[in-house]
C-alpha cells in the first residue's frame, strides 16, 4: 500500500464509527468537487490473447495493456533486465517473453495482495 492509504488508515482505525462515516463522506464529497477526477482503471485484467509471433517490445504493449492497474515505472524496471539480455546478448524473445508474463502476472498478485 502506499504511505497515503496507510497514513489514512491508521487515522480512521482511531475513530468511531460515526468519525469513520464522516470522513468517508468528507473524502467523498472532495471527489465530487475536484477538478483533478482519476480516471478508474478496472482491477481485473484484460483478456488479451498472446499472438503466436510476438516481439518482446509487442509482449510488453499487450501486457501493459492487459494490466492497467499496475505500476508500470516499477515494471519497467523489472522488465529492463531481461529485455537488455533480449538485445544485448541475443536471448531468444519467446524465452524473454514467457518471463515478461510471469513477471506481469507477479505483479499482479502482489497488486491483489496489498488490496486486501
Amino acid at each position: 500500500m502506499s504511505k497515503l492509504t496507510d497514513k489514512l488508515q491508521s487515522l480512521a482505525e482511531n475513530l468511531s464509527a460515526d468519525e469513520q462515516k464522516t470522513l468517508l463522506d468528507y473524502a467523498e464529497f472532495m471527489v465530487s468537487r475536484s477538478t483533478h477526477q482519476v480516471e478508474t482503471v478496472s482491477p481485473i485484467p484484460l483478456e488479451i490473447i498472446r499472438p503466436a509471433e510476438e516481439t518482446v517490445v509487442a509482449a510488453m504493449k499487450r501486457l501493459s495493456q492487459t494490466y492497467p492497474m499496475l505500476n508500470m515505472d516499477k515494471l519497467l524496471h523489472d522488465a529492463s533486465g531481461l529485455m537488455s539480455e533480449h538485445i544485448m546478448q541475443g536471448r531468444a524473445a519467446l524465452d524473454v517473453i514467457d518471463e515478461l508474463q510471469v513477471m506481469f502476472e507477479k505483479h499482479y498478485q502482489d497488486y491483489t495482495d496489498d488490496s486486501k
